[in-house]
């Protein structure tokens, strides 16, 4: 039976502790604040949890917290535990940002945390940023994703697997059960076409006055020569921007990229043909002691930005026509109508994933 009223709850003034029964007490200190605390036995062991001081939580509220404590005890549940987990669930913006920072080491390109970050801000941040994420629902996942779904999908796709995985992060650290982001919405969000985009690429019989037209162009040195050796390669921007005088073996006539900078994390090897052995020797003149094949003419010590080549095609006039990525599907295609090479062959020289 309950001892205490709301009227003899306020006109309590000696210090000292006054029960409510069910393990309820008020205490009163010397001080004359007023405070819940909740006595009760969890796995043999005699806790006091504290539930707020009064009036701020009153007497019925303190009631409440305390026969929550008692069905979470009946429940097999520490409702300490519990309590403490609460305050520690972060909000969807902290989660995000310890999610960003936890995969930032395994991001090869230093621009995908930048992009995480500005997507989130745009669209999740203004709607539930703030909000805790066990508080966070499928409609309010939903409320971002639905008006972009149709008319930005490329966007939506992507946000909706940054939000799933700030979610799963969540998940693992025991924050939530059920991730809003994952499967539970697919039926909300209606069917996207599979568009692939297409780099604009050369025809492979046109390639070869390209790389005449980049030659005679007045971008950097470095620049021209790493196009060049791009083209000649078949390689990815980020794999030729970046070679090093260490993978290149000039008596194998071999380029040896290690797993760390390819898109596989496989090591891939490119043979080199005689106009590749070439263009190295007019490189080592660039030579700045960094290892970089072709370093960067503005920043000596760095590697070429991944706008670099670009702006080499725009100067040339070859943009309009062809991107960097484009060469490699020249190369493909010439593989596939001028050579009797097998598909597997042409796909394993792009460095492409087999089966």
């Amino acid at each position: 039976m309950a001892l205490l009223t709301a009227a003899k709850v306020k006109a309590l003034k000696e210090p000292g502790r006054y029960s409510d029964g069910e393990g309820l007490h008020l205490f009163i200190r010397k001080s004359g604040t007023k405070a819940w605390v909740h006595r009760i036995t969890v796995d043999g062991r005699r806790r006091d949890i504290g539930l707020g001081g009064y009036p701020a939580v009153s007497l019925a509220k303190a009631r409440e917290r305390s026969e929550e404590n008692r069905t979470a005890v009946a429940d097999g549940r520490d409702p300490q535990i519990e309590k403490r987990r609460a305050i520690e669930v972060p909000t969807f913006r902290e989660a995000a940002d310890r999610t960003i920072s936890a995969n930032a080491p395994r991001w090869r390109h230093g621009k995908t945390a930048a992009n995480w970050k500005g997507s989130l801000e745009t669209y999740c941040y203004p709607v539930f940023g703030d909000i805790r994420v066990d508080h966070v629902g499928r409609g309010d996942v939903l409320a971002v994703l639905e008006p972009i779904w149709t008319t930005k999908p490329a966007i939506a796709r992507k946000l909706r697997q940054r939000i799933r995985t700030v979610f799963a992060w969540a998940m693992a650290h025991g924050f939530i059960e059920l991730n809003p982001a994952g499967e539970v919405i697919s039926a909300a969000l209606p069917a996207m076409p599979a568009v692939k985009a297409h780099f604009r690429a050369l025809h492979y019989g046109e390639v070869g006055k390209a790389l005449e037209t980049i030659a005679e162009s007045t971008a950097s040195l470095s620049s021209r020569l790493c196009l060049r050796f791009l083209v000649l390669t078949a390689a990815r921007s980020g794999e030729a921007r970046g070679a090093t005088w260490d993978e290149v073996d000039f008596q194998a006539q071999e380029w040896r990229i290690p797993p760390a900078r390819m898109k596989s994390g496989i090591e891939h090897r490119v043979p080199l043909s005689e106009a590749c052995l070439d263009l190295l020797r007019q490189a080592k003149r660039l030579d700045d002691n960094s290892g970089l094949v072709f370093p960067s003419a503005l920043q000596p010590g760095s590697a070429l930005s991944d706008m670099t080549l670009t702006k080499v095609l725009r100067t040339t006039g070859l943009a309009e026509r062809a991107t960097v990525h484009g060469f490699r599907t020249s190369f493909k295609t010439w593989c596939m109508e001028q050579t009797d090479t097998p598909w597997a062959v042409g796909e394993a020289a792009l460095a492409h994933t087999l089966g």
